[in-house]
Protein backbone atom coordinates (compact mmCIF):
# COMPACT_ATOMS: atom_id res chain seq x y z
CA UNK A 1 0.00 0.00 0.00
CA UNK A 2 1.37 3.38 -0.95
CA UNK A 3 1.96 6.12 1.58
CA UNK A 4 -0.11 8.66 -0.36
CA UNK A 5 -3.39 8.51 -2.26
CA UNK A 6 -3.49 8.67 -6.05
CA UNK A 7 -6.15 10.11 -8.40
CA UNK A 8 -9.22 7.95 -9.02
CA UNK A 9 -8.61 7.83 -12.78
CA UNK A 10 -5.03 6.67 -12.22
CA UNK A 11 -6.13 3.90 -9.87
CA UNK A 12 -8.80 2.82 -12.32
CA UNK A 13 -6.31 2.72 -15.20
CA UNK A 14 -3.80 0.64 -13.22
CA UNK A 15 -6.43 -1.94 -12.30
CA UNK A 16 -7.92 -1.88 -15.81
CA UNK A 17 -4.54 -2.56 -17.42
CA UNK A 18 -3.76 -5.42 -15.04
CA UNK A 19 -7.11 -7.07 -15.81
CA UNK A 20 -6.29 -7.06 -19.52
CA UNK A 21 -4.12 -10.09 -18.77
CA UNK A 22 -7.26 -12.17 -18.05
CA UNK A 23 -8.83 -14.33 -20.71
CA UNK A 24 -11.99 -13.27 -22.55
CA UNK A 25 -15.06 -14.64 -20.70
CA UNK A 26 -16.97 -15.26 -23.93
CA UNK A 27 -14.14 -17.49 -25.19
CA UNK A 28 -13.82 -19.36 -21.90
CA UNK A 29 -15.44 -22.63 -22.93
CA UNK A 30 -14.27 -24.32 -19.72
CA UNK A 31 -16.68 -22.54 -17.42
CA UNK A 32 -20.32 -23.33 -16.67
CA UNK A 33 -20.72 -19.87 -15.14
CA UNK A 34 -22.91 -17.34 -16.94
CA UNK A 35 -21.00 -14.71 -18.92
CA UNK A 36 -23.92 -12.78 -20.42
CA UNK A 37 -26.93 -10.98 -19.02
CA UNK A 38 -29.15 -8.33 -20.59
CA UNK A 39 -28.44 -4.63 -20.11
CA UNK A 40 -31.63 -4.21 -18.06
CA UNK A 41 -30.49 -6.89 -15.59
CA UNK A 42 -27.04 -5.32 -15.25
CA UNK A 43 -28.61 -1.92 -14.62
CA UNK A 44 -30.79 -3.34 -11.82
CA UNK A 45 -27.80 -5.05 -10.28
CA UNK A 46 -25.65 -1.91 -10.36
CA UNK A 47 -28.45 0.12 -8.74
CA UNK A 48 -28.44 -2.28 -5.78
CA UNK A 49 -24.72 -2.95 -5.49
CA UNK A 50 -24.45 -1.22 -2.11
CA UNK A 51 -27.18 -3.26 -0.38
CA UNK A 52 -26.17 -5.85 2.22
CA UNK A 53 -28.61 -8.66 1.56
CA UNK A 54 -28.64 -9.96 5.13
CA UNK A 55 -30.22 -6.77 6.53
CA UNK A 56 -33.86 -7.62 5.83
CA UNK A 57 -35.15 -5.00 8.27
CA UNK A 58 -33.60 -2.28 6.15
CA UNK A 59 -34.12 -4.03 2.79
CA UNK A 60 -37.35 -6.04 3.14
CA UNK A 61 -37.96 -6.17 -0.62
CA UNK A 62 -34.75 -8.20 -1.02
CA UNK A 63 -36.04 -10.76 1.48
CA UNK A 64 -39.33 -11.02 -0.37
CA UNK A 65 -37.49 -11.49 -3.67
CA UNK A 66 -35.43 -14.35 -2.18
CA UNK A 67 -38.62 -16.04 -0.94
CA UNK A 68 -40.23 -15.73 -4.36
CA UNK A 69 -37.16 -17.23 -6.04
CA UNK A 70 -37.16 -20.16 -3.59
CA UNK A 71 -40.85 -20.76 -4.27
CA UNK A 72 -40.46 -20.64 -8.05
CA UNK A 73 -37.45 -22.97 -8.07
CA UNK A 74 -39.12 -25.37 -5.60
CA UNK A 75 -42.14 -25.63 -7.90
CA UNK A 76 -39.87 -26.12 -10.90
CA UNK A 77 -38.32 -29.08 -9.05
CA UNK A 78 -41.74 -30.53 -8.19
CA UNK A 79 -41.60 -29.91 -4.45
CA UNK A 80 -44.67 -31.20 -2.58
CA UNK A 81 -47.27 -28.51 -1.96
CA UNK A 82 -50.18 -30.57 -0.64
CA UNK A 83 -49.84 -29.57 3.02
CA UNK A 84 -49.09 -26.01 4.21
CA UNK A 85 -47.01 -27.27 7.13
CA UNK A 86 -44.82 -29.51 4.95
CA UNK A 87 -43.92 -27.25 2.06
CA UNK A 88 -40.40 -27.05 0.73
CA UNK A 89 -37.97 -24.59 2.31
CA UNK A 90 -34.83 -23.06 0.87
CA UNK A 91 -32.23 -20.35 1.00
CA UNK A 92 -30.01 -18.41 -1.38
CA UNK A 93 -26.28 -19.12 -1.16
CA UNK A 94 -23.08 -17.79 -2.68
CA UNK A 95 -23.06 -20.87 -4.92
CA UNK A 96 -23.58 -24.62 -4.81
CA UNK A 97 -20.51 -25.08 -2.61
CA UNK A 98 -22.21 -23.26 0.26
CA UNK A 99 -25.51 -25.02 -0.54
CA UNK A 100 -23.84 -28.44 -0.35
CA UNK A 101 -22.05 -27.69 2.91
CA UNK A 102 -25.35 -26.54 4.44
CA UNK A 103 -27.12 -29.66 3.15
CA UNK A 104 -24.48 -32.01 4.55
CA UNK A 105 -24.59 -30.15 7.86
CA UNK A 106 -28.38 -30.53 8.04
CA UNK A 107 -28.19 -34.24 7.17
CA UNK A 108 -25.46 -34.89 9.73
CA UNK A 109 -27.40 -33.15 12.48
CA UNK A 110 -30.62 -35.03 11.61
CA UNK A 111 -28.74 -38.33 11.74
CA UNK A 112 -27.00 -37.45 15.00
CA UNK A 113 -30.26 -36.39 16.66
CA UNK A 114 -31.94 -39.64 15.63
CA UNK A 115 -28.99 -41.76 16.81
CA UNK A 116 -28.84 -39.99 20.15
CA UNK A 117 -32.58 -40.44 20.68
CA UNK A 118 -32.19 -44.17 19.99
CA UNK A 119 -29.18 -44.45 22.29
CA UNK A 120 -26.85 -45.47 19.45
CA UNK A 121 -23.31 -44.26 18.59
CA UNK A 122 -23.34 -41.05 16.57
CA UNK A 123 -19.65 -40.37 15.90
CA UNK A 124 -19.05 -42.11 12.55
CA UNK A 125 -21.30 -40.56 9.84
CA UNK A 126 -20.58 -41.21 6.16
CA UNK A 127 -21.70 -40.00 2.73
CA UNK A 128 -21.91 -42.29 -0.32
CA UNK A 129 -21.02 -40.60 -3.61
CA UNK A 130 -19.35 -40.93 -6.99
CA UNK A 131 -15.63 -40.13 -7.06
CA UNK A 132 -16.53 -37.79 -9.94
CA UNK A 133 -18.25 -35.37 -7.55
CA UNK A 134 -17.17 -31.75 -7.59
CA UNK A 135 -14.54 -30.84 -4.99
CA UNK A 136 -17.13 -29.05 -2.82
CA UNK A 137 -18.40 -32.48 -1.70
CA UNK A 138 -14.92 -33.37 -0.52
CA UNK A 139 -14.77 -30.05 1.31
CA UNK A 140 -18.16 -30.58 2.95
CA UNK A 141 -17.22 -34.04 4.17
CA UNK A 142 -13.75 -33.03 5.36
CA UNK A 143 -14.81 -29.80 7.05
CA UNK A 144 -17.78 -31.43 8.79
CA UNK A 145 -15.91 -34.63 9.74
CA UNK A 146 -17.96 -37.06 7.67
CA UNK A 147 -16.41 -40.18 6.15
CA UNK A 148 -16.28 -40.16 2.35
CA UNK A 149 -17.44 -43.44 0.78
CA UNK A 150 -16.76 -43.43 -2.93
CA UNK A 151 -18.09 -45.42 -5.81
CA UNK A 152 -15.22 -45.27 -8.31
CA UNK A 153 -15.53 -44.75 -12.04
CA UNK A 154 -14.15 -47.26 -14.52
CA UNK A 155 -12.80 -46.75 -18.03
CA UNK A 156 -16.26 -47.35 -19.50
CA UNK A 157 -18.66 -46.05 -16.81
CA UNK A 158 -18.61 -42.59 -15.24
CA UNK A 159 -22.03 -42.31 -13.56
CA UNK A 160 -22.71 -44.00 -10.25
CA UNK A 161 -24.01 -47.58 -10.31
CA UNK A 162 -27.19 -47.45 -8.18
CA UNK A 163 -26.91 -51.03 -6.92
CA UNK A 164 -23.26 -50.70 -5.95
CA UNK A 165 -23.93 -47.33 -4.32
CA UNK A 166 -26.74 -48.76 -2.19
CA UNK A 167 -24.45 -51.61 -1.12
CA UNK A 168 -22.03 -49.02 0.29
CA UNK A 169 -24.75 -47.65 2.59
CA UNK A 170 -25.14 -48.67 6.22
CA UNK A 171 -26.69 -47.35 9.43
CA UNK A 172 -24.09 -44.56 9.54
CA UNK A 173 -24.91 -43.19 6.09
CA UNK A 174 -26.37 -39.69 6.35
CA UNK A 175 -26.84 -39.08 2.61
CA UNK A 176 -26.35 -40.58 -0.82
CA UNK A 177 -25.27 -37.97 -3.37
CA UNK A 178 -26.57 -38.19 -6.93
CA UNK A 179 -25.20 -35.89 -9.64
CA UNK A 180 -27.48 -34.32 -12.22
CA UNK A 181 -24.84 -33.21 -14.69
CA UNK A 182 -21.27 -34.36 -14.12
CA UNK A 183 -18.57 -31.73 -14.64
CA UNK A 184 -16.55 -34.38 -16.50
CA UNK A 185 -19.00 -35.56 -19.16
CA UNK A 186 -22.28 -33.78 -18.40
CA UNK A 187 -24.14 -37.06 -17.77
CA UNK A 188 -27.14 -37.41 -15.47
CA UNK A 189 -27.03 -40.12 -12.84
CA UNK A 190 -29.98 -42.51 -12.50
CA UNK A 191 -31.66 -40.98 -9.45
CA UNK A 192 -34.91 -42.92 -9.87
CA UNK A 193 -33.27 -46.35 -9.78
CA UNK A 194 -31.14 -45.22 -6.85
CA UNK A 195 -34.32 -44.10 -5.05
CA UNK A 196 -36.12 -47.40 -5.73
CA UNK A 197 -33.22 -49.56 -4.54
CA UNK A 198 -32.65 -47.43 -1.47
CA UNK A 199 -36.35 -47.66 -0.56
CA UNK A 200 -36.01 -51.46 -0.50
CA UNK A 201 -32.83 -51.34 1.58
CA UNK A 202 -34.37 -48.90 4.07
CA UNK A 203 -37.41 -51.14 4.50
CA UNK A 204 -35.42 -54.36 4.75
CA UNK A 205 -32.85 -53.07 7.23
CA UNK A 206 -34.86 -50.47 9.14
CA UNK A 207 -32.77 -47.57 7.84
CA UNK A 208 -33.75 -43.99 7.02
CA UNK A 209 -31.24 -42.95 4.34
CA UNK A 210 -32.15 -40.15 1.93
CA UNK A 211 -30.75 -38.77 -1.33
CA UNK A 212 -29.40 -35.32 -2.03
CA UNK A 213 -29.27 -34.37 -5.71
CA UNK A 214 -26.39 -32.17 -6.77
CA UNK A 215 -28.18 -30.40 -9.60
CA UNK A 216 -25.74 -27.48 -9.72
CA UNK A 217 -25.63 -27.66 -13.51
CA UNK A 218 -28.62 -29.76 -14.51
CA UNK A 219 -31.28 -28.27 -12.25
CA UNK A 220 -32.15 -25.52 -14.73
CA UNK A 221 -31.69 -27.74 -17.81
CA UNK A 222 -33.46 -31.07 -17.30
CA UNK A 223 -36.88 -29.57 -16.35
CA UNK A 224 -37.01 -27.81 -19.72
CA UNK A 225 -35.25 -30.28 -22.02
CA UNK A 226 -36.24 -33.60 -20.39
CA UNK A 227 -39.35 -32.81 -18.32
CA UNK A 228 -40.30 -36.49 -18.08
CA UNK A 229 -36.98 -37.43 -16.47
CA UNK A 230 -37.80 -38.25 -12.85
CA UNK A 231 -34.96 -37.15 -10.59
CA UNK A 232 -36.30 -34.42 -8.29
CA UNK A 233 -38.75 -34.09 -5.37
CA UNK A 234 -41.16 -36.44 -7.16
CA UNK A 235 -38.98 -39.20 -5.68
CA UNK A 236 -39.82 -39.75 -1.99
CA UNK A 237 -36.22 -40.20 -0.82
CA UNK A 238 -34.94 -36.99 -2.41
CA UNK A 239 -34.78 -34.76 0.65
CA UNK A 240 -32.62 -31.95 -0.76
CA UNK A 241 -31.47 -30.39 -4.02
CA UNK A 242 -28.91 -27.71 -4.78
CA UNK A 243 -28.86 -25.67 -7.98
CA UNK A 244 -26.49 -22.98 -9.20
CA UNK A 245 -28.30 -19.89 -10.38
CA UNK A 246 -25.06 -18.65 -11.87
CA UNK A 247 -24.75 -21.64 -14.21
CA UNK A 248 -27.76 -22.55 -16.34
CA UNK A 249 -29.91 -20.40 -14.07
CA UNK A 250 -28.43 -17.67 -16.30
CA UNK A 251 -27.40 -15.23 -13.54
CA UNK A 252 -23.91 -13.84 -13.01
CA UNK A 253 -21.53 -15.58 -10.61
CA UNK A 254 -22.36 -15.59 -6.92
CA UNK A 255 -25.80 -17.17 -6.51
CA UNK A 256 -26.85 -20.71 -5.64
CA UNK A 257 -29.90 -22.29 -4.04
CA UNK A 258 -30.29 -24.96 -1.36
CA UNK A 259 -33.74 -26.53 -1.08
CA UNK A 260 -35.19 -29.15 1.26
CA UNK A 261 -38.36 -31.19 0.80
CA UNK A 262 -39.85 -29.77 4.01
CA UNK A 263 -38.81 -28.08 7.23
CA UNK A 264 -38.38 -31.44 9.00
CA UNK A 265 -35.15 -31.91 7.02
CA UNK A 266 -33.74 -28.66 8.38
CA UNK A 267 -33.13 -29.18 12.13
CA UNK A 268 -33.91 -26.30 14.47
CA UNK A 269 -30.52 -26.70 16.15
CA UNK A 270 -28.67 -25.30 13.14
CA UNK A 271 -30.87 -22.22 12.74
CA UNK A 272 -29.87 -18.96 14.42
CA UNK A 273 -32.03 -16.01 15.41
CA UNK A 274 -30.41 -12.59 15.49
CA UNK A 275 -31.96 -9.25 16.38
CA UNK A 276 -29.20 -6.67 16.13
CA UNK A 277 -30.21 -5.54 12.62
CA UNK A 278 -33.47 -4.08 13.90
CA UNK A 279 -35.82 -7.08 14.21
CA UNK A 280 -35.58 -10.85 14.88
CA UNK A 281 -34.35 -12.78 11.83
CA UNK A 282 -33.57 -16.44 11.25
CA UNK A 283 -30.16 -17.08 9.74
CA UNK A 284 -28.98 -20.25 8.04
CA UNK A 285 -25.98 -19.37 5.90
CA UNK A 286 -22.22 -19.70 6.16
CA UNK A 287 -21.67 -16.12 5.08
CA UNK A 288 -23.41 -13.31 6.95
CA UNK A 289 -22.85 -10.31 4.69
CA UNK A 290 -23.26 -10.45 0.93
CA UNK A 291 -24.46 -8.19 -1.84
CA UNK A 292 -28.08 -8.36 -2.92
CA UNK A 293 -27.23 -8.11 -6.61
CA UNK A 294 -26.96 -11.82 -7.41
CA UNK A 295 -30.38 -12.69 -5.98
CA UNK A 296 -31.83 -9.67 -7.81
CA UNK A 297 -30.22 -10.89 -11.03
CA UNK A 298 -31.72 -14.34 -10.55
CA UNK A 299 -35.16 -12.88 -9.87
CA UNK A 300 -34.92 -10.78 -13.04
CA UNK A 301 -34.16 -13.86 -15.13
CA UNK A 302 -37.00 -15.90 -13.63
CA UNK A 303 -39.46 -13.06 -14.29
CA UNK A 304 -38.07 -12.07 -17.68
CA UNK A 305 -37.84 -15.51 -19.23
CA UNK A 306 -40.53 -17.58 -17.56
CA UNK A 307 -40.79 -21.26 -18.40
CA UNK A 308 -41.13 -20.56 -22.13
CA UNK A 309 -37.94 -18.48 -22.22
CA UNK A 310 -35.87 -21.01 -20.30
CA UNK A 311 -37.25 -23.80 -22.47
CA UNK A 312 -36.30 -21.95 -25.67
CA UNK A 313 -32.77 -21.18 -24.43
CA UNK A 314 -32.06 -24.69 -23.14
CA UNK A 315 -33.39 -26.31 -26.31
CA UNK A 316 -31.23 -23.97 -28.39
CA UNK A 317 -28.15 -24.79 -26.30
CA UNK A 318 -28.86 -28.50 -26.73
CA UNK A 319 -29.20 -28.09 -30.50
CA UNK A 320 -25.90 -26.16 -30.65
CA UNK A 321 -24.16 -28.81 -28.53
CA UNK A 322 -25.44 -31.58 -30.83
CA UNK A 323 -24.20 -29.67 -33.88
CA UNK A 324 -20.79 -29.21 -32.24
CA UNK A 325 -20.60 -32.91 -31.32
CA UNK A 326 -21.46 -33.95 -34.86
CA UNK A 327 -18.88 -31.55 -36.32
CA UNK A 328 -16.12 -32.76 -33.97
CA UNK A 329 -16.80 -36.40 -34.85
CA UNK A 330 -16.57 -35.51 -38.55
CA UNK A 331 -12.97 -34.24 -38.22
CA UNK A 332 -10.49 -36.60 -39.85
CA UNK A 333 -13.25 -38.50 -41.66
CA UNK A 334 -14.61 -39.70 -38.36
CA UNK A 335 -11.36 -41.35 -37.31
CA UNK A 336 -9.91 -38.66 -35.04
CA UNK A 337 -12.22 -38.31 -32.01
CA UNK A 338 -14.57 -40.26 -29.73
CA UNK A 339 -17.52 -38.58 -28.02
CA UNK A 340 -17.61 -38.85 -24.22
CA UNK A 341 -20.83 -36.90 -23.54
CA UNK A 342 -24.49 -37.51 -24.34
CA UNK A 343 -26.50 -35.86 -27.10
CA UNK A 344 -30.17 -35.13 -27.65
CA UNK A 345 -30.68 -33.61 -24.20
CA UNK A 346 -29.74 -36.78 -22.29
CA UNK A 347 -27.06 -34.76 -20.50
CA UNK A 348 -25.95 -31.17 -20.11
CA UNK A 349 -25.49 -29.01 -23.23
CA UNK A 350 -21.77 -29.64 -23.43
CA UNK A 351 -19.45 -31.69 -25.58
CA UNK A 352 -16.69 -33.83 -24.10
CA UNK A 353 -14.45 -35.79 -26.43
CA UNK A 354 -11.08 -37.55 -26.66
CA UNK A 355 -8.68 -38.78 -29.30
CA UNK A 356 -9.76 -42.06 -30.83
CA UNK A 357 -6.31 -43.52 -31.46
CA UNK A 358 -2.78 -43.05 -30.20
CA UNK A 359 -1.33 -39.89 -31.73
CA UNK A 360 2.01 -38.09 -31.48
CA UNK A 361 0.17 -35.44 -29.46
CA UNK A 362 -2.53 -35.60 -26.78
CA UNK A 363 -5.62 -33.65 -25.75
CA UNK A 364 -3.51 -31.20 -23.74
CA UNK A 365 -1.59 -30.27 -26.90
CA UNK A 366 -4.87 -29.52 -28.67
CA UNK A 367 -5.96 -27.29 -25.78
CA UNK A 368 -2.65 -25.41 -25.91
CA UNK A 369 -3.01 -24.92 -29.65
CA UNK A 370 -6.56 -23.60 -29.28
CA UNK A 371 -5.33 -21.16 -26.64
CA UNK A 372 -3.25 -19.40 -29.30
CA UNK A 373 -6.53 -18.46 -30.96
CA UNK A 374 -8.00 -17.19 -27.68
CA UNK A 375 -10.15 -20.26 -26.91
CA UNK A 376 -9.97 -21.53 -23.32
CA UNK A 377 -10.79 -25.25 -23.58
CA UNK A 378 -10.00 -27.55 -20.65
CA UNK A 379 -8.04 -30.73 -21.16
CA UNK A 380 -8.13 -33.03 -18.15
CA UNK A 381 -8.05 -36.63 -17.00
CA UNK A 382 -11.09 -38.59 -15.85
CA UNK A 383 -11.95 -39.27 -12.21
CA UNK A 384 -9.88 -41.69 -10.06
CA UNK A 385 -9.66 -45.31 -11.33
CA UNK A 386 -10.25 -44.02 -14.88
CA UNK A 387 -7.57 -41.34 -14.91
CA UNK A 388 -5.73 -42.84 -17.89
CA UNK A 389 -8.46 -41.32 -20.04
CA UNK A 390 -7.80 -37.78 -21.22
CA UNK A 391 -10.51 -35.60 -22.66
CA UNK A 392 -11.47 -32.12 -23.81
CA UNK A 393 -14.72 -30.32 -23.06
CA UNK A 394 -16.70 -27.36 -24.36
CA UNK A 395 -19.57 -26.00 -22.25
CA UNK A 396 -22.27 -24.51 -24.45
CA UNK A 397 -23.58 -21.39 -22.72
CA UNK A 398 -26.16 -18.83 -23.80
CA UNK A 399 -23.57 -16.57 -25.46
CA UNK A 400 -22.03 -19.46 -27.45
CA UNK A 401 -23.97 -18.74 -30.63
CA UNK A 402 -24.14 -20.95 -33.73
CA UNK A 403 -21.80 -18.53 -35.51
CA UNK A 404 -19.30 -18.65 -32.64
CA UNK A 405 -19.61 -22.43 -32.63
CA UNK A 406 -18.76 -22.59 -36.33
CA UNK A 407 -15.74 -20.35 -35.72
CA UNK A 408 -14.57 -22.68 -32.96
CA UNK A 409 -14.95 -25.74 -35.21
CA UNK A 410 -12.86 -23.99 -37.88
CA UNK A 411 -10.11 -23.29 -35.33
CA UNK A 412 -10.27 -26.83 -33.92
CA UNK A 413 -9.83 -28.30 -37.40
CA UNK A 414 -6.89 -25.96 -38.00
CA UNK A 415 -5.33 -26.91 -34.64
CA UNK A 416 -5.56 -30.62 -35.44
CA UNK A 417 -4.13 -30.11 -38.93
CA UNK A 418 -1.19 -28.10 -37.58
CA UNK A 419 -0.44 -30.69 -34.91
CA UNK A 420 -0.58 -33.49 -37.49
CA UNK A 421 2.03 -31.61 -39.53
CA UNK A 422 4.29 -30.68 -36.59
CA UNK A 423 7.40 -32.83 -35.98
CA UNK A 424 7.32 -34.96 -32.83
CA UNK A 425 10.33 -33.24 -31.25
CA UNK A 426 8.64 -29.83 -31.53
CA UNK A 427 5.48 -31.15 -29.85
CA UNK A 428 7.55 -32.73 -27.06
CA UNK A 429 9.49 -29.51 -26.52
CA UNK A 430 6.29 -27.43 -26.35
CA UNK A 431 4.86 -29.85 -23.78
CA UNK A 432 8.01 -29.68 -21.64
CA UNK A 433 8.06 -25.88 -21.70
CA UNK A 434 4.37 -25.73 -20.80
CA UNK A 435 4.72 -28.29 -17.99
CA UNK A 436 7.77 -26.53 -16.57
CA UNK A 437 6.02 -23.15 -16.64
CA UNK A 438 2.92 -24.62 -15.05
CA UNK A 439 4.87 -26.33 -12.27
CA UNK A 440 6.75 -23.13 -11.49
CA UNK A 441 3.45 -21.27 -11.26
CA UNK A 442 1.92 -23.95 -9.01
CA UNK A 443 4.99 -23.94 -6.78
CA UNK A 444 4.94 -20.14 -6.57
CA UNK A 445 1.25 -19.91 -5.68
CA UNK A 446 0.98 -23.02 -3.52
CA UNK A 447 4.48 -23.55 -2.20
CA UNK A 448 3.21 -24.59 1.21
CA UNK A 449 0.49 -26.98 0.04
CA UNK A 450 1.09 -28.44 -3.41
CA UNK A 451 2.37 -31.74 -2.00
CA UNK A 452 -0.78 -32.50 0.04
CA UNK A 453 -1.91 -36.15 -0.01
CA UNK A 454 -5.28 -36.13 1.76
CA UNK A 455 -7.68 -35.16 -1.05
CA UNK A 456 -8.73 -37.14 -4.12
CA UNK A 457 -6.46 -34.84 -6.12
CA UNK A 458 -3.53 -35.59 -3.83
CA UNK A 459 -4.22 -39.33 -3.80
CA UNK A 460 -5.22 -39.88 -7.42
CA UNK A 461 -4.40 -36.68 -9.30
CA UNK A 462 -8.12 -35.92 -9.69
CA UNK A 463 -8.84 -32.83 -11.78
CA UNK A 464 -12.57 -32.39 -10.90
CA UNK A 465 -13.13 -31.20 -14.45
CA UNK A 466 -13.37 -27.43 -14.64
CA UNK A 467 -16.44 -25.54 -13.40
Amino acid sequence: MGEEEIPARTAMRIVHDELLMDGTPALNLASFVTTYMEEEAEKLMMENLNKNFIDLEEYPACGEIETRCVNMIARLLNAPLDKPDSEAVGVSTIGSSEAIILSVLAAKRRWQDARKAAGKPWDKPNIVMNSAVQVCWEKAARYLEVEERYWYCSVDKYTIDPQEAVELCDENTILVCAILGSTYTGEYEDVKTLNDLLLKKNEAEGLNIHIHVDAASGGFVAPFVKPDLVWDFRLPLVCGINVSGHKYGLAYAGVGWALWRSKEYLPESILFTINYLGSPQVSFTLNFSKSAVQVIGQYYQLLRLGKAGYHAIMKNLTTTADFLAESILAIGNGEKFVLMSKTGGDGLPLVAWRLKNEEKYDEFAIARRLRTRGWIVPAYTMAPKASEIKLLRVVVREDFSRHRCETFIRDLREAVTRLDETPQEVIDHAKKVHDDDRMREVTRKMKHFHQEKHSLQGKHGKTHGVC
